[in-house]
């Protein structure tokens, strides 16, 4: 399968939009070495298998050792004394049928290396490293080096002379509208001045729906110079007809090629990436500290001993003797030195996301190469205190333990705190599923009182194959929880681990309330939505449990760790919001191919959902014509419309009747409407014209119809303020003509027609021959406008006008109409969900028709299919490098976070981009201190009043609760709030009453409802005299149960 060039899009939907077909086409064709079946070769195998190459060779000569347990996920302790290629091999096969994987136990030579196109060398020498690397540079094979020792590892990439990379980003080209190109020398271009134009300096362009200096229409591309934000120079334009109006100019993505020295060169003067700031005299120090370690390893056979001082104190000598530009950080090397006999799955997962994917570049020429060299640690991951006695030669010891690796870096006592942890993660997608592997490598809650509790409310879908790799095709339809559970159990049989089913959110707060989070020690999330992550980080700051949170989107990913009292929260840096289109944007001046996905999915939403629902309520419930005149006129006018004309207006009696509507709507869409849209009047603002109507009667617009592009004249129609209104992104609509030969209107045609018989259950048909022979006998009306209409340009504007043209006695004559339709009968119609992953079912055909044709009216390029689903289905592009890079940082997290560690500057956010190899660790932001004017009051969104309210098993009353906040904080208190109900006010008329009752009873008083049995605290708000109108104070946390709280 993997020799054909076809890609199955069902599994590879997520990688495609961020490789891109080509790319991937490219990818399988690449035969890919991987030697070193260890952690860290796994990691990358695993995500290379993933990744859908042509073959994956694993090598290894060596067999499985207790150690490897420690990382290596593929291996059970039955594996111990086995080669691990070997068995590695069926577990890497399992993941991807359409790659070929195989394993080798030999020795590598010139002979079989010529076979590959990547190799990729972990846990090898440096001398075998030097000799593969110039072979490899000679034969023109992309060569790639990774290792981890410790909380430290480095990668090297070489990918010969001369290495061509299409796209350098993977980004989409920006674009942007012209406003205007001066004839000149250089020609100058100016950009809407709303959001300037992006490019920069030697970036080339090309342009697009000019009207006027069309001799840049599909242009070659031209290079560019930038002059500000909205201004850029192209070349002589002088000569060319004067620009008019209208417009966009998009970058064009240009080659570029890549030169890499052989590792015998690179190694003595290299370019290293830096990954934290704080640290680039540190991973320069590493540089030399991995050479002399394999001089050390050279001359002992052997890796330093754990918390060795005098095999630290050899390496240290060893690394001074090599010769180096830059001085020798001696601690670096100590503490690299003490673990080096560690493996650490977060690390592994680390550098094998960042391998892997150098890998697909190499692959696919896609993306920019790391050049040449990245080092990264964790060092900070230690105890914060250097003399901590708990690490010692023998504390860090082997145990014959699947943990040994770990232990070398931590020590047993600290392999002890982790098999009891308590863990809450929501989610158990792809970020769950890694997030799980590393748990159970790590031996987190292995142990009594230990355990992970992860919920997910998702089922198993095909496209989640290609990055959650804890899931196999014979998984699909299971819920994702559940089986995650279930197979990494199978990693560490000791893993206790909880699966729910739940969405976390107000719904379930009774079952993750106050018992459930206050006894977890650490929450995070593997969540796809800003919303759900709002929620939970909320959670965690009442409860004040750390969050570890992470996510990823294609290449690019971030982590943020959040701490009580110590950090901002993720809902004070949350994700920015995506905003919605102004509505008269999609319905009049659509600009961008983004305008006209969103209309075509409102379009679908209406044609085949929301009309069938209304149908079907009408049925069911008496009072919905009633109900729904209780809306605003012109809502109401075109709810019970919808359903008449559903029932009377086009109500199908057979498929010809479906190929009918279909094809009257493509008349309403994009030729009645275009003239509409493109309407002439002598209205008193000098230019008139109207939004779209939204049903079948055509009730608003003057004819004027409109062929071919405008004339010059018609662009100087000015507004009653003089300006021109055809400027900028407002783009001259032009009416289309249904063509039958013409494919984009026949798939309108075929998948309009499908999908609306489908809601009557009316057999269709897919038969192009069939449909062309029915549109033969269609009926089209021709189209007859109104006149005297005004210019809608903003969202306001269109809703005064809407109301406005209600006619309260046609609506009056619908509602008797569908009171006589009622006393027919019940009629069943059939609403239909939008699913963009079912490639059958017509649903994106239709939005790609629909938007294209929509695009066609105004001069905007078309997208294809691929582009259309990835806008209007909201997909998230995903890519199983990027997530097992992100856990791994967030993983490392978790190690500083469960040892307890106070200072910020031991903790790390991180961004990276591997498109660009770009990967940034920083420090978390500080928690926001507030301060209450008049008060010496300092406190955090951490921070509120813990109150226990039972006194000698009495609960408090208000007035106690009032004194203890008093005497406790100083604090007097005016008036207390719960939710949206007062529970005390001073100055109410019940306030002596309301003093002498528990706190309890004044909170169901208040809100006339009773307290859920499984709530145990009450969030109060207090205020006070001196509170600003901006301030607020923390809230006050009441225990009212009478058993205190674990």
């Amino acid at each position: 399968m993997s020799e054909t060039a076809e890609i199955d899009e069902s599994l590879y939907s997520r990688q495609l939009y961020v490789l891109g077909h080509k790319a991937m086409l490219r990818l399988q064709t690449t035969n890919v070495l991987i030697s070193g079946m260890r952690g860290l070769g796994a990691e990358i195998a695993k995500n290379v298998v993933l990744a859908g190459v042509r073959s994956v060779t694993v090598h290894d000569e060596g067999e499985v050792q207790w150690g490897d347990l420690s990382s290596q996920f593929f291996l059970k302790e039955s594996d111990v004394g086995k080669n691990r290629a070997k068995c590695c091999e069926p577990h890497l096969a399992e993941l991807n049928a359409y790659v070929q994987v195989a394993s080798y136990t030999g020795s590598l030579n010139e002979h079989y290396l010529s076979a590959f196109q990547v190799v990729v060398l972990t846990n090898s020498s440096l001398d075998e490293q030097l000799q593969i690397g110039t072979l490899c540079h000679s034969k023109n094979i992309r060569f790639i080096v990774a290792d981890t020792k410790g909380l430290c590892g480095l990668l090297f990439c070489d990918f010969g002379e001369e290495f061509v990379v299409s796209d350098p980003n993977g980004e989409q080209p920006l674009s942007a509208i012209v406003l205007n190109i001066s004839k000149d020398n250089p020609g100058v271009v100016t950009c809407l001045d709303e959001e300037g134009h992006g490019f920069q300096n030697g970036d080339q362009v090309t342009f697009s729906g000019l009207f006027g200096m069309t001799e840049l229409n599909n242009c070659t591309p031209v290079k560019i110079e930038v002059l500000n934000d909205y201004e850029f120079s192209i070349s002589d334009t002088s000569g060319f007809m004067a620009y008019e109006n209208g417009g966009m100019v998009t970058e064009v993505k240009m080659s570029q090629t890549f030169s890499f020295k052989p590792l015998s060169e690179s190694i003595e003067d290299p370019e290293i990436v830096m990954t934290d700031s704080c640290k680039k005299e540190q991973h320069k120090t590493l540089h030399v500290a991995f050479q002399a370690l394999h001089n050390f390893v050279q001359r002992t056979k052997r890796l330093p001993k754990p918390r060795g001082e005098d095999d630290a104190q050899l390496l240290i000598e060893i690394a001074k003797q090599i010769p180096w530009k830059c001085p020798v950080n001696e601690e670096v090397v100590r503490k690299f030195a003490f673990g080096a006999t560690g493996d650490l799955s977060p690390v592994n997962a680390f550098i094998g996301g960042l391998a892997a994917h150098e890998v697909m570049k190499a692959c696919s020429g896609k993306f920019t190469p790391l050049r040449q060299w990245l080092y990264f640690d964790a060092l900070e991951c230690l105890p914060e205190d250097a003399s901590d006695c708990r690490l010692t030669e023998e504390t860090c010891s082997p145990r014959g333990s699947r943990y040994d690796g770990q232990i070398a870096v931590f020590g047993s006592a600290f392999q002890e705190k982790l098999s009891s942890q308590k863990l809450f993660m929501v989610g158990a997608g792809a970020i769950g599923c890694e997030l799980l592997k590393n748990f159970a490598m790590m031996g987190l809650a292995t142990e009594e009182g230990g355990n992970v509790t992860v919920t997910d409310m998702d089922s198993i879908e095909n496209s989640n194959l290609n990055r959650q790799f804890l899931f196999r095709p014979r998984d699909v339809g299971k819920m994702k929880s559940i089986t995650a559970a279930e197979a990494v159990r199978k990693m560490n049989p000791s893993l206790r681990i909880t699966a729910h089913q739940d969405r976390l959110g107000p719904e379930t707060s009774d079952v993750y309330g106050y018992q459930f989070f206050s006894k977890l020690d650490v929450v995070f999330t593997a969540l796809d939505s800003v919303e759900a992550r709002v929620y939970v980080d909320g959670c965690c700051v009442e409860h004040q449990k750390p969050l570890l949170e992470s996510g990823t989107l294609g290449t690019k990913g971030h982590t943020q760790v959040i701490l009580p009292f110590l950090t901002r929260s993720y809902g004070q840096v949350q994700d920015s919001q995506e905003n919605a289109f102004p509505l008269c944007t999609l319905k009049n001046f659509p600009f961008s191919i983004e305008h006209t996905l969103q209309w075509a999915r409102d379009i679908f939403e209406q044609l085949f959902k929301t009309s069938a629902e209304n149908v079907s309520r009408y049925f069911q419930d008496p009072g919905f014509v009633k109900n729904s005149l209780k809306r605003d006129s012109a809502e109401a006018l075109g709810v019970l419309e919808e359903v008449y004309d559903s029932l009377v207006t086009w109500k199908p009696n057979n498929w010809t009747d479906c190929v009918s509507w279909a094809r009257n709507q493509w008349e309403r869409l994009y030729n009645n409407n275009g003239k509409k849209e493109a309407q002439q009047s002598n209205s008193a603002s000098g230019s008139s014209m109207f939004v779209m109507a939204d049903t079948q009667d055509e009730r608003q617009g003057s004819y004027a119809d409109r062929e071919k592009p405008p004339d010059k004249e018609d662009f100087n129609e000015v507004l009653n303020s003089g300006k021109p209104f055809w400027l900028g992104p407002k783009r001259w609509p032009r009416p289309l003509n249904f063509d039958p030969d013409n494919a984009t209107h026949m798939s309108f045609i075929e998948a309009a027609a499908n999908l609306f018989a489908e809601t009557y259950g009316i057999k269709g048909t897919r038969n192009h021959q069939e449909i062309a022979e029915t549109l033969k006998i269609v009926i089209v009306p021709e189209f007859t406008p109104k006149s005297g209409v005004q210019i809608i340009t903003t969202d306001d504007e269109m809703k005064e006008a809407t109301e406005q043209s209600v006619d309260d006695n046609r609506l009056e004559e619908v509602r008797k109409k569908l009171d006589t339709l009622q006393k027919v009968g019940i009629f069943k119609m059939y609403p239909i969900e939008f699913e963009k992953d079912d490639d059958t079912n017509l649903h994106v055909d239709f939005i790609v028709a629909a938007s294209n044709l929509r695009a066609e009216n105004y001069y905007i390029p078309p997208a294809d299919r691929h582009k259309s689903k990835l806008i209007v289905g909201k997909i998230i592009p995903a890519i199983a490098t990027t997530t097992a890079a992100v856990v791994g940082l967030v993983c490392l997290e978790l190690y500083k976070v469960i040892q307890g560690h106070k200072e910020l500057s031991s903790y790390r956010d991180s961004f990276i981009n591997l498109a660009t190899a770009d990967c940034f660790l920083f420090l978390p932001s500080a928690a926001p201190v507030h301060k209450v004017a008049g008060l010496d009051l300092k406190f955090t969104l951490w921070d509120h009043f813990p109150v226990h309210g039972y006194r000698d098993d009495t609960e408090m009353t208000v007035e106690e609760l009032l004194s203890h906040v008093k005497k406790n904080h100083s604090l007097e208190v005016t008036d207390l709030f719960y939710e949206n109900a007062a529970i005390y006010l001073s100055e109410s008329k019940n306030r002596e009453e309301r003093l002498r009752q528990r706190v309890s009873e004044a909170v169901r008083a208040a809100t006339k409802k009773e307290i859920p049995e499984t709530l145990s605290v009450l969030k109060l708000i207090a205020n006070i005299e001196e509170l600003g109108l901006d301030d607020k104070l923390p809230p006050i946390h009441y225990s009212f149960r009478k058993a205190k709280p674990e």
